[in-house]
């Protein structure tokens, strides 16, 4: 896939990163470790127990997503820097166009994500 054609996607991967460097920053506090933040969190007394666990889980949950879809989008800019963005990292196919504005980090074409899945 040429420059040209990778340029929309790169600015769509950028704006997503930043995107999910915020949510990231918000859920862990800022400029705070995790611990502090979930420290702040959950160390309310007057919360019960099972509350502060299913805030816990969710939080970390999200967190976790998160983190893993920023490593999805940081692959894919590293893609369009190598210049092997739009191919599937499975099989190599061109990855369709369409396939790519909708999850503009996809790593492979439709058949192998259902194979991985």
């Amino acid at each position: 896939m040429t420059t040209k054609l990778t340029a929309p996607f790169k600015a769509q991967l950028l704006a997503q990163r930043a995107s999910l460097l915020d949510q990231l920053a918000s859920l862990r506090g800022g400029t705070v470790s995790r611990a502090e933040a979930s420290a702040d969190h959950f160390g309310r007394p007057e919360d019960s127990t099972a509350q502060m666990r299913t805030a816990r889980d969710l939080e970390f949950a999200l967190d976790a997503r998160e983190t893993a879809e920023l490593s999805l989008v940081d692959a894919a800019l590293s893609r369009i820097e190598a210049g092997t963005y739009g191919q599937c990292v499975d099989c190599g196919v061109e990855i369709p166009a369409a396939r790519l504005h909708a999850a503009p980090e996809a790593p492979r074409c439709i058949a192998c994500q259902e194979k991985v899945e």
